[in-house]
């Protein structure tokens, strides 16, 4: 029997889709390893064209995907493999900038549809700004529908001429969030003692080591906790280019921070946490933001992209770039045990309303089928 899309009403033979990733950003490729263990599940095709470290790390083959090598370079060899892999898909995801130039290449004098879905905002300065927006540009125009993660970037999405731009439904997947199936009050005396935080405060952020994440403002503010007693400790897990820069200013000034790489027991780590920092630049849908929430960790944020969108009540906003009111609103919320506690019970309220796995497959698969679906007869 032909496996059916469960949201097709004509009852439409399975879909061949193909996903492109870029490098990906992890938002970004674990939405995509759920999205295509939901459509896979509901009979769908899926094909993954990602780099094979993708694959490696989030596992697409072991989602019921096929993966397709197709490395970052919009280079005609890249383009032209990514070409043979769309040769014979019914329509075509991409997600992220650059993901979705290569799309638009691979499909040119091609009528297969191309879903666009902008998980973040591309980041650039100078003449290269002006090539990012001719990017936005051209894909947009070549995109049946853009899939934006907040509305902010839907927003830019209409502004840059897309003819049809919605809110995409974005879940936070299960694996980052395995701590919730164990027992917290177990594993966080264990995680505190090997970070160095047992008897003191501890503040997690979580994030790759770069200018956006606002790391030097988070140095900046740490000054201010060195008079609390205990010290708080901050814990910033993840790598990035600006490690050696931002160790070496913890030793030369004597920092109460700790930089312990890229770990894949976030969540345990952030369960253990008493705060969770989030001072980034610019973030549109924030894994650490939800995980924090779903975690019932209090969290200090910037008030930045989707972020308030996101987060609603639940967090503490301030603005970026401001180490005072990072410091300040650290210490007040570390002296308020009333305060943590609101914070989590709306933090549990806020994580409710968020859309889940299939609430977010359900959603791509209505587009795909408006998309790939023959109209009423006339």
């Amino acid at each position: 029997m032909t496996p059916v899309s469960s949201h097709s009403p004509h009852g439409q033979s399975s879909l061949r889709t193909v996903q492109v990733l870029g490098g990906g950003n992890a938002g970004s490729s674990a939405h995509v390893r759920s999205l295509a263990s939901g459509l896979v599940a509901r009979g769908v095709r899926v094909t993954v064209c990602a780099p094979t470290e993708a694959d490696h790390f989030y596992d697409f083959t072991g989602a019921g995907a096929e993966h397709v090598h197709v490395p970052r370079s919009s280079d005609p060899a890249s383009v032209a493999a990514l070409r043979a892999a769309c040769a014979d898909a019914d329509l075509v995801h991409a997600h992220g900038l650059h993901a979705s130039f290569r799309a638009v290449l691979a499909l040119s004098g091609r009528r297969t549809p191309l879903i666009v879905t902008w998980h973040d905002r591309a980041h650039a300065e100078g003449a290269r700004a002006h090539l990012v927006r001719l990017l936005e540009r051209r894909v947009v125009k070549a995109a049946s529908v853009v899939l934006g993660t907040t509305s902010a970037l839907v927003d830019r999405a209409r502004r840059t001429g897309a003819r049809d731009a919605r809110l995409a439904a974005v879940a936070l997947p299960g694996p980052r969030r395995a701590a919730e199936s164990e027992d917290p009050d177990r594993l966080r005396p264990k995680v505190r003692a090997e970070l160095g935080a047992t008897g003191r405060p501890l503040l997690m952020a979580v994030g790759s080591l770069d200018g956006q994440r606002g790391y030097d403002v988070l140095l900046d503010a740490s000054r201010a906790w060195r008079t609390l007693d205990p010290v708080p400790l901050v814990v910033i897990a993840g790598e990035g280019p600006l490690r050696a820069e931002l160790q070496r200013r913890i030793e030369d000034e004597g920092l109460p921070v700790r930089l312990i790489g890229r770990r894949d027991d976030v969540g345990e780590l952030l369960a253990a946490a008493d705060l969770a920092l989030l001072p980034s630049s610019w973030e549109s849908r924030s894994v650490l933001a939800q995980e924090a929430l779903h975690a019932r960790v209090p969290l200090v944020a910037t008030a930045v992209g989707g972020i308030p969108e996101l987060v609603g009540d639940a967090a503490e906003l301030i603005p970026y770039g401001d180490p005072e009111a990072l410091a300040g609103a650290v210490v007040r919320l570390l002296g308020d045990p009333e305060r943590q506690r609101l914070l989590r019970e709306r933090g549990v309220r806020q994580a409710a309303t968020w859309p889940s796995e299939d609430e977010t497959v359900a959603q791509v698969l209505s587009v795909y089928d408006e998309l790939t679906q023959p109209g009423p007869m006339i």
